[in-house]
């Protein structure tokens, strides 16, 4: 018998450190934003760790008040569902043309919501349903969790592939190493929690609590690598670097105060 079925141990608990620091990373994106006064990237950002500290929030709430249907349904939703797809879309919408990302939004979005209502609707295995931490086995409709690695791989393609692909360009010049790092520390962070979603896949749910703290620390601290003002030589943008890493690499020019 799995003791962690009946008794939560200490990791179980770190969703919930994960949730607060997902609430002050929020904040901090919303405030540039509201700073800047545009950057349809921020807000998916903003939404993406929102959902990202949602998935986590839930999985705290597990953890403390025990399991029911409603709170395993709503975690994948948040979660297992959801993941990096907002975060990724933010990335869409810095790299790629603005009339593409609206296309690539209107294709995703309706997919990912008539997965949500089918996670809903979905009959409960009670059987599958453990005390204090969630899992995809609870879907009597299992046949739904076929299509998740299509928005997860969807988001893996442009969260961690255009991190990697800025962090690539960005090490070409001494300059702009530190948004390299940065880029470097986002992808990994990105990484982290997928490696920890394939491990709950095989039951080792705690797997995927740490890879989501640790990976949300990365991220957050690629962010600030990226946004760090830093001398710039002249012919450089002086744009905060994680906006302006599209224009660099040569994927779309970015107006100069987007």
């Amino acid at each position: 018998m799995d003791l962690f079925a009946t008794q939560p141990g200490a990791v179980h608990y770190v969703p919930i450190v994960t949730t607060v620091l997902s609430g002050l990373f929020l904040v901090v994106l919303l405030r540039r934003y509201f700073a800047k006064g545009k950057g349809a990237h921020l807000l998916w950002w903003a939404a993406g760790i929102f959902s990202y500290g949602l998935g986590t929030g839930l999985e705290g709430a597990i953890t403390l008040f025990g399991n029911t249907p409603a709170l395993n349904k709503a975690w994948y939703i948040a979660g297992a569902l959801l993941g990096g797809y907002p975060l990724a879309q933010g990335t869409v919408y810095l790299l790629l043309r603005r009339r593409v990302a609206h296309w690539l939004t209107a294709a995703t979005v309706p997919l990912i919501l008539i997965m949500a209502v089918l996670v809903i609707l979905s009959p409960v295995n009670f059987s599958a349903l453990e005390g204090h931490r969630p899992g995809g086995a609870v879907l009597g409709w299992q046949w739904i969790r076929l299509f998740t690695p299509l928005v997860n791989g969807y988001a893996a393609l442009f969260l961690i592939g255009g991190a990697m692909l800025s962090a690539w360009r960005f090490a070409k010049l001494r300059a702009t190493a530190h948004r390299a790092i940065g880029n470097g520390l986002i992808a990994v962070g990105a990484i982290l929690p997928g490696v920890g979603g394939g491990m709950a896949k095989a039951g080792m749910v705690e797997a995927l609590y740490v890879g989501e703290f640790i990976g949300l620390i990365l991220i957050w601290a690629g962010y600030v690598a990226c946004v760090r003002p830093q001398p710039q030589p002249r012919g450089l943008p002086i744009d905060p670097p994680i906006e302006s890493a599209a224009a660099h690499a040569g994927l779309k020019q970015v107006p100069q105060h987007e």
